[in-house]
């Protein structure tokens, strides 16, 4: 049966440390998987429930974005996927009287893990200004207060709307259509803080901001590259489709700081086989420094081309000289800028060896068909564009785009990022989705650009945004610079968060603070025309329909989409010329206007109905045609950056552990990387803790360093002795946010640079307990 959730906050102290795991899945995964949704969810309701996670005729499973094979296995869900069910089919409930025994400062006072495992919201609830805390409140009374607070901003710019990637595309074409009508396009999204570089980059190179492969692609593949992910923990079912590539012949290079478990090799569950013995994955791993992938791939790029240059390559097609020729631009300038880069300078950017890249080089080069794969270790950098671009370079150099078994692969994180911003969630919409707003519903809406994540927060810290309203997520917790966010969030009037379960976002609020409790992924939808379906696009542009089953945790939810049009009747009253009752009653009324709206969506309601729905047009990879500027595949230029690093400092980059999801904590433990019982560790290599005077084991501070001379402090740390890259650490986020500067964004996309922070250690303040003894010739 299900268990009670915790009474108080665990002991995190004292985190134990054993050897790293070098194969992922297997039997400790499914062990672990059925521990999490029995204390959730008790035997029966885990039996009912996972079986109908990533079905055809079941629901969407509420974690990462990766796509669903054809052939659907019984158990179409991977470990952190079941987690993530467990949570919010959980029985566990927080009710009002949970609220009336807990003041916001207590609530503020606890972990987000202890907050997590209270269980699900189950009634509005309002917190007063000067209140101490949340009380339940009417669902229209909750619409009034946002209804008051909207009409005495003095212009619709000072309401920011966020969204989360969970929301499914009818409610997030609704909630822009909300927005929009009101008159602004404050729209940021999680999206902004991930995979935003990976669509500037695409859209300016190959027309179009989406990968450019499908999942059978990575079946025929001969070549695929991972660059800054982690598959094993944040995309487990990855793991199959490169397993099957092995199979077919693929080869599989690996670039990263750290090793991890699930790109060494697989134990996968649904196989005898693969239970006991499992599969190596990693041809190649390249052990990359933080930030040095740009000077790789550009070097990669030199090689090819002096190949194909030369004597010997002459006439071996090192180039796709046809493709270039055909489908590209810009490619002199590009060649240039690859015939100058520099070994010595590569060298010291990666941290390779000559003999390591010519290794890669050999493979690229046996390679017709090559998919490169990457995810936040490439997003969040300064650099990370242009980083991404030189991705793109490399693989128009030998015609890897739009043929089978080829592209670009950006693998998203949250199950319908990539929907929201293909429904209009986005700051800065093209003119064309507006003309076609404008046109379906006649009304103007806004032109102007609104703000992104970063820019929202420093609107509020300025007072230039004064409501916040977020559909899912835990914004306080998933944003920079955690001071200055939380700093900014209470300077709003009135923030509102529609969500399932408690998080930190909940209690750092404005002067006035509404939690509206909304159904879940697992849940049924019951509207006045009947039962309900939701929709949402993978991360390879699939598009396929998500049914709940279960009773939802209260009779006093609302779906996300009843949740917009009855705020929404409220805001804009009776001059909205947007049907919105209608919406609310009928979602099949709402695709009929999205395939009149957004392009690939035509007679959508039908296409759906079919089992595992539809794909997406996608113009380069289904006719190698590129809607840019230049009507072609663009080849680009730029210098080659890499992080400096300071002499006594770390290159810090934040990133999850395995019992983790987001800002979704499930445990305490990284299985994964050996550590247990506690998440305020920093993974340092053994030399560079030595060098610095550190014990392993020994606490320390990190204390980030960056332009504006800021201290940024994140307390109580324990070393780890670990296999990383030489100069370069790792600690787990939300706890290391606090180290990232609001303003240290990446070139166009503005998407924090977490990935890349300079820090050092420090003794805890009053101790030293940690340092090593100095001999006398150190």
């Amino acid at each position: 049966m299900a268990t009670k959730p915790p009474k108080g906050d665990p002991v995190q102290d004292a985190p134990q440390v054993a050897e790293p795991k070098h194969a992922a899945a297997g039997l400790p995964a499914i062990g672990h998987t059925l521990r999490i949704a029995q204390q959730q969810m008790g035997v029966r309701r885990t039996a009912l429930t996972l079986l109908r996670v990533n079905q055809k005729d079941g629901f969407d499973c509420p974690g990462c974005a990766w796509p669903e094979p054809d052939h659907r296995h019984k158990a179409e869900f991977c470990e952190n996927g079941a987690k993530a069910v467990a949570e919010e089919a959980t029985l566990r409930r927080v009710t009002p009287e949970f609220f009336a025994a807990h003041s916001v400062a207590d609530l503020a006072g606890r972990s987000g893990y202890w907050l997590g495992q209270q269980g699900r919201l189950t009634h509005p609830m309002y917190l007063a200004e000067g209140g101490t805390h949340y009380e339940p409140v009417t669902w229209e009374r909750a619409f009034d207060i946002v209804a008051e607070e909207i009409a005495a901003l003095s212009s619709p710019d000072e309401a920011v709307f966020y969204t989360s990637g969970r929301t499914s595309n009818e409610a997030a074409f609704l909630y822009q259509l909300f927005a929009r009508e009101l008159g602004t396009n404050n729209l940021p999204d999680c999206s902004n803080m991930c995979h935003e570089s990976s669509g500037s980059a695409l859209s300016q190179t190959i027309g179009i901001g989406k990968g450019s492969v499908l999942l059978e692609d990575l079946y025929k593949a001969d070549l695929i590259i991972v660059a800054g992910q982690n598959p094993g923990t944040n995309h487990p079912r990855m793991l199959s489709a490169l397993e099957k590539a092995k199979a077919n012949g693929a080869k599989i290079i690996s670039v990263n700081p750290l090793p991890e478990a699930g790109l060494e090799r697989f134990k996968n569950p649904q196989t005898p086989q693969g239970m006991l013995k499992g599969a190596a994955l990693t041809d190649l791993f390249l052990q990359i420094r933080i930030g040095g992938d740009q000077a790789l791939f550009r070097l990669l790029n030199k090689l090819i081309l002096a190949e194909h240059e030369s004597a010997s390559g002459a006439g071996s097609g090192a180039v796709d000289e046809e493709f270039v020729r055909e489908h590209t631009h810009g490619f002199e300038e590009f060649a240039a800028a690859a015939r100058a880069a520099d070994w010595d300078e590569t060298l010291a950017a990666t941290g390779l060896t000559r003999t390591e890249i010519e290794r890669a080089l050999g493979m690229a080069l046996a390679s017709k068909r090559t998919i490169v794969c990457w995810a936040m270790g490439l997003t969040q950098h300064k650099h990370a564009v242009p980083t991404i671009r030189e991705v793109v370079n490399f693989l128009l150099l030998r015609g890897n785009i739009g043929r089978p078994g080829a592209g670009v692969c950006p693998v998203r994180g949250h199950s319908n990022v990539q929907g929201d911003r293909t429904m209009g969630i986005f700051e800065r919409p093209a003119p064309a989705f507006l003309d076609a707003l404008e046109k379906e519903f006649g009304f103007a809406p806004p032109r102007e650009h609104g703000f992104d994540v970063v820019r929202a927060i420093r609107a509020l810290r300025d007072g230039e945004a004064k409501v916040f309203f977020a559909m899912g997520g835990n914004f306080v917790s998933a944003s920079p610079d955690t001071e200055v966010t939380e700093a900014a969030m209470r300077r709003a009037r009135l923030t509102v968060h529609v969500s399932t379960k408690l998080n930190r976002s909940h209690v750092v609020t404005g002067a006035r603070a509404l939690i509206l409790p909304t159904l879940g992924r697992t849940e049924r939808d019951l509207q006045a025309s009947g039962e309900q379906f939701v929709t949402v696009e993978d991360s390879m542009g699939m598009v396929h329909a998500s049914r709940g089953r279960l009773a939802p945790a209260s009779p006093r939810l609302r779906s996300e989409p009843a949740i917009i049009c009855g705020l929404a009747r409220r805001v804009l009253g009776a001059d909205s010329v947007v049907p919105w009752e209608e919406f609310e009653k009928d979602y099949a009324t709402i695709r009929d206007r999205i395939a009149r709206v957004v392009p690939g969506f035509d007679d959508f309601n039908a296409r759906v109905a079919r089992p595992g729905g539809f794909t997406l047009p996608h113009a380069p990879r289904d006719e190698r045609r590129f809607p840019t500027a230049t009507g072609k595949a663009n080849f680009t230029a730029a210098p080659v950056e890499y992080p400096e690093l300071p002499e006594g400092r770390l290159l810090l980059q934040t990133l999850r552990s395995h019992d983790q999801y987001n800002t979704t904590i499930y445990g305490l433990d990284d299985r994964y990387r050996g550590i247990t019982g506690g998440r305020r560790v920093v993974l340092v290599h053994p030399e560079d803790a030595r060098a610095l005077g550190f014990a392993e084991g020994s606490y320390v501070d990190l204390v980030s360093e960056w332009k504006d001379g800021v201290e940024r402090r994140a307390p109580g740390f324990r070393i780890v002795h670990y296999p990383t890259t030489r100069g370069c650490a790792a600690a787990y986020y939300p706890e290391t946010n606090v180290l990232v500067p609001l303003d240290a964004t990446a070139d166009t996309s503005n998407t924090p640079a977490s990935k890349s922070v300079v820090v050092r250690l420090e003794d805890p303040v009053g101790s030293t307990a940690g340092r090593l003894e100095q001999s006398a010739t150190d």
